[in-house]
């Protein structure tokens, strides 16, 4: 068999979340590009690795970009809608968001898609990354992205990268230890989760799903005991009467040597294997607490119709050492604000709250969360572009977790919205340098940054603003994003920019779109402090249920905080009933 090299202005390695986006990105952007990955779903966290609930950039300011266009499409496909779960406000099949991502690679004509093979050399001329070899074929290409799950291509080719923890005297990090104690020995990284999703047969007609080896049930007692059972498999529920276990207390993340992801292929694999089996055991431990009405679900994944993702969700890998370190003080909020600092490199936006696991110990964090919409949300911060550059090396950069950041900042930049974002600036990136003849340290920041606004398919928020929603549709959208770019110490410490008429524009719109496509209810608005809860009155069927109301726009954040309460008021949304809220799209409180 001959070993066939392919050529092209771009090679993506790594189909997950960052890699994908990339390399739809670079494609959309005329690039000649091959995306190579290991598993035949594309989408990475969300998709192969089943987490169907994604955390962070939830509020419609922060849908933009490729995220907003996935949303978008997630909601024209899934049948039922996304307000499954509490732990997400969109949860979905995974199978139909593999089908999102299959779709959007197959329009277009460019790009060259390559599944079921990993990286083995990363080829190098001097100190310019210029090709890699796999099994069967190489490919050379002008600029080279890592988009793997834990960073492979850093390790082949020796590029400088980070493993485990920094101390506070690395960056003054707050939360960091500042001492190497047990804790980090044990667990250089945050824990992986292999995702099961579970099926509600409705009786007790569910096949056994048998304990796999090493199975302790003491390791998962106590798992949903402050929660219930309900609320337990609500936290992850999807449309269908399914159920991704994603599970932190006492379930099915798993960390014992972890380290020996990176250690060798023989280790990594015995890591893998108990990682899956850990899992099995928590489905057999539900089941057998919960009776055999829960079982497996069939075919939730591509693979001998398994309810076991293809891989597991992995929240770490190995971080680039970039020009630029995301450290825990860049996504902390300033000084009185409700905002991180900008970076003036700034690509990408994340507002997540910093989240680590360590199965069985939970770690002190500085807090970065904030009451907005009737609930907690997460302070907006920024990835800057030299996080993806190498301090020594061309031709390469990085779309993943494998950004240049901090073992505790990880914790916040992992989730899946940021890292397609991070993906997408990417991409972005990696065109402009084909076009420019140039390499990546040496791209503009700021005419990458103008590329990301202006975007033809799906133009990306690069400074978060709470109360600039319908994001690139509004007209003065671009033009508030580029004031900030154009003087970062003008950025407001609060978020919101001064300017009412962009929110009648946002009224106005959202009147127009959402009352077509919600529930109507009247009733009484209560205050507590700023839970907000509403007692409806109207329509009959409804009468005298009480719901939390929550919101994803600015502007009926802005209109909830001037509600009196005991107010009549009107509301057009949804109900979330593994929430327990009403998710408010518009209302109207000019009731007499």
């Amino acid at each position: 068999m001959i070993h066939q090299t392919y050529t092209a202005d771009i090679l993506v390695v790594g189909g997950g979340t960052g890699g994908t986006a990339a390399a739809i990105e670079a494609a959309r952007q005329g690039a000649k590009t091959i995306l190579v990955s290991e598993f035949p779903w594309l989408g990475g966290m969300l998709t192969s690795a089943g987490v169907s609930a994604p955390d962070g950039n939830e509020l419609v300011a922060f849908q933009t970009g490729l995220w907003g266009a996935f949303l978008q499409e997630l909601r024209q496909r899934q049948p039922g809608g996304l307000d499954n779960s509490w732990v997400s406000f969109f949860s979905y099949d995974p199978r139909i968001a593999a089908k999102i991502f299959a779709d959007w690679v197959q329009e277009l004509s460019n790009l060259h898609w390559i599944s079921g093979q990993v990286p083995i050399e990363v080829l190098q001329q001097g100190n310019c990354v210029t090709g890699v070899r796999f099994a069967e074929f190489t490919v050379t290409a002008k600029i080279i992205l890592d988009g793997t799950e834990l960073g492979d291509l850093l390790a082949l080719a020796e590029i400088p990268h980070r493993w485990g923890w920094e101390l506070q005297s690395e960056w003054g990090e707050i939360s960091a230890p500042a001492h190497f104690n047990q804790l980090t020995e044990r667990y250089p990284v945050q824990a992986p989760t292999w995702v099961v999703v579970m099926q509600d047969f409705g009786e007790p007609s569910a096949p056994e799903i048998f304990p796999a080896p090493n199975y302790n049930p003491a390791l998962f007692t106590g798992a949903w005991d402050n929660y219930g059972a309900e609320k337990f498999l609500n936290y992850g529920r999807l449309p269908g009467g399914r159920f991704m276990i994603n599970w932190p207390i006492c379930g099915n993340d798993y960390a014992e040597g972890v380290g020996r992801l990176i250690e060798s292929e023989v280790a990594k694999q015995e890591f893998l294997s108990e990682c899956r089996w850990h899992s099995q055991n928590f489905a057999h431990f539900i089941q057998k607490n919960l009776g055999r009405r829960y079982g497996l679900a069939e075919s939730a994944f591509p693979h001998h119709h398994s309810a076991f993702a293809l891989h597991p969700y992995y929240r770490e890998s190995r971080r680039l050492v970039g020009l630029t370190t995301v450290r825990e003080q860049d996504i902390l909020p300033i000084p009185g604000g409700r905002v991180a600092s900008l970076f003036p490199d700034a690509i990408a936006v994340g507002n997540y709250a910093n989240d680590h696991h360590y199965p069985g110990f939970n770690l002190p964090l500085q807090p970065k969360s904030i009451r907005w919409g009737g609930r907690w949300t997460g302070t907006p911060f920024t990835i800057p572009y030299r996080s993806l550059i190498p301090v020594d090396r061309d031709g390469l950069l990085v779309c993943e977790k494998n950004i240049s950041v901090s073992h505790i900042a990880n914790g916040a930049t992992r989730l899946q919205p940021v890292v397609m974002g991070i993906g997408q600036g990417a991409g972005m990136a990696a065109a402009m340098c084909v076009e420019l003849n140039c390499q990546p340290r040496h791209l503009p920041a700021r005419q990458l940054q103008n590329h990301l606004l202006k975007s033809l398919h799906t133009p990306a928020t690069i400074v978060p603003l709470f109360n600039l929603d319908i994001s690139p549709k509004n007209p003065e959208w671009l033009n508030w994003q580029r004031y900030y770019l154009n003087d970062p110490q003008a950025y407001p410490s609060n978020g919101n920019y001064p300017c009412i008429s962009v929110n009648k524009y946002n009224q106005l719109h959202c009147q127009q779109v959402t009352r077509t496509e919600s529930k109507c209810f009247t009733g009484i608005f209560q205050r507590f402090q700023q839970d907000y809860h509403f007692t409806i009155t109207t329509p009959e069927t409804y009468s005298g249920q009480t719901w939390q109301i929550v919101t994803l726009r600015s502007q009926i954040e802005e209109q909830l905080q001037a509600v009196v309460n005991e107010q009549l008021l009107t509301i057009w949304g949804n109900f979330n009933h593994a929430g327990g809220w009403l998710l408010a799209e518009t209302i109207d409180i000019s009731l007499k």
